[in-house]
């Protein structure tokens, strides 16, 4: 089985039974990017394009250009390797109740404020314990231990782009499915590409204005909603986290203005989570959500049609379970992580026979 051991108070691995390398591996020259005058080289995987000398790291602290070539240094050397439940995502409607390998690399793109896994997404490779697996090792693991899919979490995968594209490349041809858990910071192209190797994608809207995104996450509004609207134009399997902060993004304005662009430019079938924030890193000032606001979310996503609407972050709520659009039964019990009962019978309502947006095998 895997030693599950956090990254900053040991490797994340698997055990020795389990083949890991013991070979360090090397870095891999990045894909997206372009040559300009002498050394210098321009990366294209993300919106801000970062122009990097020779020696010197982009913004994500991953991607590093040595002698006029641009190297990912974090291929193959991930923080963090565990098995958990798909729920924890989160990813409803994607194969629910099923285990996944889940993984990830140093770094992030973004500096959000709030981050709850800070320890892992604002430090650079150097700073943390990692290992080296191949992604045919990764894949291997998956398939050893029975796992349905491989899911790239806890910080930004675009910033470990190469990596997660190989595993995914491998993990499909042996017929295990894949997900991204992603801020949606990504260039059209790579993530073109990437869309061709994954199964579902799940994206943290973290506001619903430039300004927030400005303030609090050190990034730009336009290319999420440009990524959103591409996934589903790719038929990938896509669901939305918006983290309700007190006073920064929780005004019932922002989220009505929010819930219909998701409607006029998504689907009303995409599901929205509407999670419950708790003070950390930076903003250890402020109070966590209180449920009310979550709840009132909830009802403005309602109003405007949507039909899958979670409340996340509140063991117990009764919004933390799916209700069939139709005759409004619950067809898929949780209690948080875990599910009670399952009443989606071949992808329909067991109850009307009505279709549940998803995937369900």
């Amino acid at each position: 089985m895997f030693a599950l051991l956090s990254a900053t108070g040991g490797l994340s691995r698997l055990n020795e039974a389990a083949g890991k390398s013991s070979t360090p591996t090397p870095h891999r020259e990045a894909m997206f990017y372009t040559k300009l005058d002498g050394q210098t080289v321009q990366c294209l995987l993300c919106p801000r394009q970062c122009v990097i000398g020779d020696g010197k790291r982009g913004f994500c602290r991953n991607r590093e250009n040595q002698k006029g070539k641009l190297y990912t240094i974090v291929y193959g050397k991930p923080a963090v390797v565990d098995i958990g439940p798909i729920e924890k995502a989160p990813l409803y409607h994607f194969i629910p109740g099923h285990s996944r390998l889940c993984l990830t690399c140093a770094s992030c793109n973004l500096r959000c404020k709030y981050c709850q896994n800070w320890h892992l997404s604002q430090r650079s490779l150097e700073e943390l314990n990692y290992h080296s697996y191949s992604p045919s090792e990764i894949v291997r693991q998956a398939k050893n231990h029975q796992l349905s899919s491989i899911s790239f979490t806890y910080t930004e995968p675009t910033v470990y782009y190469e990596y997660l594209y190989d595993i995914s490349a491998i993990a499909r041809q042996s017929g295990i499915k894949t997900s991204i858990v992603s801020n949606g910071y990504i260039n059209r192209e790579p993530l073109l590409q990437l869309l061709k190797v994954l199964d579902a994608v799940k994206i943290d809207l973290k506001g619903f204005s430039e300004k927030f995104y400005e303030e609090v996450c050190s990034a730009t509004l336009k290319p999420v909603l440009e990524s959103l609207v591409t996934v589903k134009k790719e038929k990938v399997w896509l669901e939305i986290v918006n983290l309700v902060v007190p006073t920064l993004n929780d005004d019932p304005k922002m989220i009505d203005e929010m819930c219909r662009w998701i409607k006029e430019n998504l689907s009303v079938d995409t599901p929205i989570h509407f999670t419950r924030f708790f003070p950390n890193y930076k903003l250890t000032h402020l109070s966590p959500t209180p449920v009310s606001t979550l709840e009132s979310a909830y009802e403005i996503a309602k109003r405007n049609g949507l039909r899958y609407v979670y409340i996340g972050n509140v063991p117990g709520h009764i919004r933390n379970s799916t209700y069939c659009p139709s005759c409004n039964r619950t067809i898929i019990h949780r209690s948080h992580f875990d599910i009670v009962e399952m009443s989606v019978v071949n992808g329909r309502c067991k109850f009307c026979n009505v279709p549940v947006a998803g995937r369900w095998a």
